[in-house]
């Protein structure tokens, strides 16, 4: 039996398995068991080199990747050739782009790359169409764009979801703060800083076990399911916020429109008509966590022209790397004006967090 008859059996037995504490320990341990057939897929396919293909080899560039997914004939390329200056084939039959094609969004100063990936059909983990090759370029994304038709109600969004979710990606969730250290010597030992609800020792020694795991450290340090531990033990899983955009809202009721909109970490907008599309780019900059910090030599004025894209929570020390790699061993201190000082300006150290729109002054020794 292949691994993709052994994940459909597994898949049986979940379904009809009744979730129960007398079931408790026999799903987890299907959980761990399809996780791992999942994996071995997966790395199957990076070893063989059947992950890459025409088109998909792009090279990440910009401040920030995000990964334009969703299923044909949605709006992908409309979007695209909307939000950027790329020109991608759009049609009103299905597969229209049969390669990655990378975009650039400008915005805030920023340069944002959007790449219009082939679209998903249901299936995609398991090789169909070019599900595959989407995937493994999805995961290198810092953020997820899934573009649904609203006119086709939820069933879009669910079928998507299960195929990330099926390949490691974990969307709008944070990595569970499980510490997990395999020995060599001393038996499994179990610690946690709360109460344990969701996951008991009995199933997590099942689990490891699975795993050939008979040596190991385990902390949790929040309630953590079943599912939430096998992730950390089998690694390599990517978590990354998600937009959920839907279009052609000028086709559906007003109400459904409402209804959309009031669902999390969703926007609707029309790419025909061009609704909504400024709130869009602004919903993304804000998941991205991007801001926009200024330079200035000292006895000159700031350069509101150009400016530094970086990550919320930079520091000091992040912008002189930036600066020049010889910055940090010269830098005696910074002056800073804005929001994320008291006094304007201020001096400050190398561990002296930004906020958007602060101006910097560095001094060397």
């Amino acid at each position: 039996m292949g691994i993709l008859e052994k994940i459909a059996d597994i898949e049986r037995e979940i379904a009809r398995t009744q979730k129960n504490k007398a079931t408790e320990y026999h799903l987890g341990l299907l959980k761990a068991k399809l996780a791992k057939f999942r994996q071995a897929l997966m790395e199957g396919d990076a070893k063989s080199g059947a992950g890459k293909g025409e088109g998909f080899d792009v090279v990440k560039s910009g401040d920030a990747r995000i990964a334009l997914i969703g299923f044909p004939s949605v709006g992908k390329s409309t979007l695209l050739s909307t939000v950027t200056r790329t020109a991608s084939t759009a049609a009103s039959y299905e597969f229209t782009t049969l390669t990655c094609i990378p975009g650039v969004i400008e915005y805030n100063g920023a340069e944002i790359q959007l790449l219009d990936l082939p679209g998903i059909i249901e299936g995609a983990a398991q090789g169909k169409g070019r599900g595959r090759q989407v995937i493994a370029v999805a995961r290198t994304a810092d953020m997820v764009l899934m573009m649904l038709d609203a006119t086709k109600g939820e069933k879009q969004r669910e079928i998507l979801e299960e195929e990330l979710e099926s390949v490691g990606i974990r969307l709008n969730r944070a990595k569970p703060e499980i510490y997990f250290k395999p020995k060599k010597t001393g038996g499994i030992n179990i610690t946690s800083t709360v109460p344990m609800t969701k996951c008991s020792e009995k199933l997590i020694n099942l689990i490891l076990h699975e795993y050939k795991i008979f040596n190991a450290q385990v902390l949790f340090r929040d309630d953590y399911t079943s599912d939430e531990f096998i992730d950390v033990v089998v690694g390599r899983r990517v978590y990354m916020p998600c937009l959920y955009v839907y279009n052609k809202i000028d086709q559906v009721s007003i109400e459904e429109v409402d209804r959309l909109a009031h669902l999390p970490n969703s926007i609707v907008i029309s790419c025909n008509m061009k609704l909504n599309i400024d709130f869009m780019l602004e919903s993304i900059w804000g998941l991205l966590n991007l801001i926009r910090v200024y330079t200035k030599k000292r006895g000159e004025k700031p350069d509101f022209e150009g400016g530094l894209i970086v990550r919320s929570g930079t520091t000091i020390e992040h912008v002189c790397r930036m600066v020049h790699r010889t910055m940090v061993d010269q830098f005696k201190y910074a002056l800073v004006w804005g929001v994320s000082v008291k006094f304007s300006p201020q001096r400050v150290g190398l561990g002296h967090v930004l906020l958007n729109d602060d101006v910097i002054c560095l001094v060397k020794k």
